[in-house]
């Protein structure tokens, strides 16, 4: 079984981005399949549950946030059925984004 969650923290502010939507989807022949939406705790955290071996996106809801650059960041990614558990979280600022793989 492997698992995957996100973090979004809002670096412009220094705390976490608190009811940002975010979209969960997977790599499907004709593009991708939106298969959760889910919206980011207190804390900025979103737990998405299991998922399987394959290629996936995040799709964060940045405009709606409130960042005026960037109205939407998505982030593809490959999932390995080997590991348990997938984090990737987003850094946010008003001019500029970062992601990597946590733990």
């Amino acid at each position: 079984m492997t698992t995957l969650s996100s973090h979004v923290l809002d670096t412009g502010t220094g705390q976490p981005a608190a009811g940002m939507r975010v979209h969960l989807s997977s790599r499907a022949d004709a593009g991708w399949d939106r298969i959760a939406d889910v919206v980011t705790d207190d804390d900025g955290r979103c737990l998405f549950g299991e998922v399987t071996e394959g290629v996936y996106r995040l799709g964060f809801e940045t405009g709606e946030y409130g960042n005026k650059l960037y109205p939407f960041v998505h982030v593809a990614f490959n999932v390995d059925a080997d590991r348990d558990h997938y984090h990737v979280p987003l850094l946010l600022s008003p001019y500029g984004y970062s992601t990597y793989r946590g733990s």
